[in-house]
C-alpha cells in the first residue's frame, strides 16, 4: 500500500501545474456538530466569536447584491429539507459566519473552486459537507454505490471524524453510504461502494491505481488542512498525483484554518479560478487560550516536571505534544511504568490500535495523550483542558538551524479552549535555543507568554486549577474582533 508520505521529484510548483495521470472499514466515529466530534463524543459546541469574513470572487462580475452572495438561514439554500433536518438535529439554528458567505458560493451552479481559511470551530466541515450532500445523486441502488464526491484529510484521525461529521448531517438521507479510505490490516473489498469517501492521500491513491476505487463519477474533491497537505511534500505529491487521476470539471474545495503566502499560491494552482473567503488575517490569533512556560535545566527535568504535572493532567484531558515517536514511547513507558494512566498515538501505531486509542479519549477511558503533530490538526475534543508543548514546534529547514514553527504551535493548542471553554497551554523549554524559539512563535502571535515558577509548586498548581476552572467570558473570545 501507498506511504502517507511517498515522495517524488520535481518542485510542488511544477508538480500542481502539471499532474501526473492513475466495502469500506467500519468506521465508529460520532458526528460533529461543530467541527469534530459529536456532543455524545465530548465534540465541541459552535459558539463562535464574532469577526469579519473576507471574500474574493473568481468572477469579477459577480453581483454582492445578489440575494444568495450571503444566507442567513439554511433554508434560503433550496436545501433538501432531509439534509437541513439532519443540520439542524445537531445544533445548528442558522448558518455560522463563515457558512454565510462560504454556502452560496460552494453551492452555485455551475459549481466553482474555493479555497477558504476559517478557525477551527467555525462551521467549516460543516460547509462542505452540506455542499457536497446537496450534490449527491441517491435516486437508485447504483447512485447510492457510486462515490460522487472524495474528502482528503492529512491523518487517519481526522478523516473518521469527518466521516462521522457527513453520516450525521446525512442522516435522514435514504441511501447514503460513507466509505473510508484508510490504511486497514484487513482485506480491501474488490470494489468501494459509497457516494461519499473520505480517506487519506497515500490509501486513496493506492486504491485508485488498483481500480477499487472508481473515480469517473465524481464531483467534488475536498481538502482539509489544505496548507499542511500541500505543504508536505509526501502529501502534496500524493494530492496532486489523486486530482490526476479525477474528473477533469470536478469541484476543487480546500479548507484550512491556516494558509501562508506561498502555500495560498500553491493552492490557487491547485483550484484555479476559485472564490476565496477568509477570516482576516488579525483574527488567527491564539487569544482566549492562557499561555504558560515553564524554564527546565535539561531534558531530564522537562520529565521530571512532566511527572509533578500528572495531577493537572488529568482535571479534565490533556494532549502531551512531542517532536518524535521516539519520545512519545520513552515518556509513555516511563510514566506507564510509575504507575500512571497513559495514551501515546503516533503515525508509528497501526490501523485498529489508532483507532481504539482516540475513542478511548474522546470517551473518557484515557485522559492523557502523547502525541506528535499527527493530531495537531482537526481533531475536536471538547474535554481538552491543557496542551503540553513538551517540545517547542520546530521547522525543519536544512543548514539553518533550529527555527520555531508558529503554526504548528497554533494548532497544537487550538486542541483546547474550545470556543467558550477556558484552554491552557503550557510550553517545556530546556535551552536558550529553545526558548528562544518560544518568543519567536510569542512575538509572531503578538500574545504573552507567561513564565510558571517552580519554586512553590503548591502556588503552580493553584494557579493552573483556577484557569482552568474559570468559565471563560465572552471578551476572552471576542477580543480579536475590537
Amino acid at each position: 500500500m501507498a506511504s502517507e508520505g511517498a515522495t517524488s521529484g520535481g518542485s510542488l510548483e511544477d508538480r500542481i501545474s502539471k499532474p501526473t495521470e492513475a466495502k469500506p472499514d467500519e468506521d465508529q466515529a460520532k458526528a460533529s456538530f461543530t467541527d469534530g466530534a459529536s456532543e455524545t463524543l465530548n465534540g465541541s459546541k459552535l459558539q463562535e466569536p464574532e469577526y469579519d469574513v473576507e471574500v474574493k470572487l473568481s468572477d469579477l462580475q459577480a453581483d454582492p447584491n445578489n440575494p444568495l452572495y450571503s444566507v442567513k438561514s439554511f433554508d434560503e439554500l433550496g436545501l433538501d429539507p432531509r439534509i437541513v433536518q439532519g443540520i439542524v438535529a445537531l445544533g445548528f439554528r442558522k448558518p455560522s459566519k463563515i457558512q454565510e458567505r462560504a454556502l452560496p458560493l460552494l453551492m452555485a451552479n455551475p459549481p466553482t473552486n474555493m479555497i477558504g481559511q476559517s478557525q477551527s470551530g467555525t462551521g467549516k466541515t460543516a460547509a462542505f459537507v452540506l455542499n457536497i450532500l446537496s450534490r449527491l445523486k441517491l435516486d437508485t441502488p447504483e447512485d447510492q454505490k457510486t462515490p460522487q464526491a472524495l474528502i482528503l484529510a492529512p491523518s487517519r484521525e481526522l478523516a473518521r471524524q469527518i466521516g462521522g461529521v457527513v453520516k450525521e448531517i446525512g442522516r435522514f438521507l435514504d441511501g447514503l453510504e460513507v466509505a473510508m479510505a484508510v490504511p486497514t490490516e484487513g482485506k480491501r473489498p474488490p470494489r468501494l461502494e459509497a457516494s461519499v469517501v473520505v480517506g487519506t492521500p497515500g490509501t486513496v491513491t493506492d486504491l485508485l491505481k488498483k481500480r477499487i476505487f472508481i473515480a469517473n463519477k465524481l464531483k467534488v474533491l475536498v481538502l482539509d488542512e489544505a496548507d499542511n497537505m500541500l505543504d508536505q511534500q509526501g502529501l502534496g505529491d500524493q494530492c496532486i498525483r489523486v486530482k490526476g487521476m479525477l474528473p477533469k470539471n470536478i469541484q476543487l474545495v480546500l479548507f484550512s484554518a491556516t494558509f501562508t503566502p506561498q502555500i495560498r499560491e500553491y493552492a490557487a494552482k491547485f483550484a484555479p479560478n476559485a472564490n476565496e473567503i477568509s477570516l482576516k488575517q488579525e483574527e488567527l490569533t491564539v487569544e482566549g487560550i492562557k499561555q504558560f512556560y515553564l524554564d527546565c535545566a535539561d531534558d531530564k527535568e522537562k520529565y521530571n516536571v512532566l511527572v509533578k504535572f500528572y495531577g493537572l493532567l488529568t482535571v479534565g484531558s490533556s494532549i502531551i505534544f512531542v517532536q518524535t515517536r521516539q519520545t512519545a514511547a520513552e515518556i509513555e513507558r516511563r510514566m506507564v511504568a510509575e504507575g500512571h494512566t497513559v495514551a501515546s498515538l503516533t503515525g508509528g501505531v497501526e490501523g485498529s490500535k489508532r483507532d481504539q486509542v482516540i475513542d478511548d479519549f474522546r470517551e473518557g477511558r484515557a485522559k492523557v495523550l502523547i502525541t506528535t503533530n499527527v493530531l495537531s490538526r482537526g481533531i475536536d475534543v471538547s474535554t481538552v483542558s491543557m496542551v503540553i508543548n513538551y517540545d517547542i514546534p520546530e521547522l525543519h529547514t536544512p543548514g539553518q538551524g533550529r527555527k520555531a514553527d508558529p503554526q504548528t504551535y497554533l494548532h497544537r493548542i487550538g486542541r483546547t479552549g474550545r470556543f467558550g471553554r477556558v484552554g491552557v497551554a503550557v510550553s517545556f523549554v530546556s535551552s536558550r535555543e529553545e526558548w528562544q524559539m518560544l518568543m519567536d512563535i510569542s512575538k509572531y502571535f503578538d500574545t504573552h507568554i507567561e513564565a510558571l515558577q517552580t519554586d512553590d509548586w503548591d502556588e503552580l498548581e493553584k494557579k493552573i486549577k483556577k484557569t482552568i476552572k474559570n468559565p471563560r467570558s465572552r471578551a476572552d473570545y471576542t477580543s480579536t474582533a475590537q
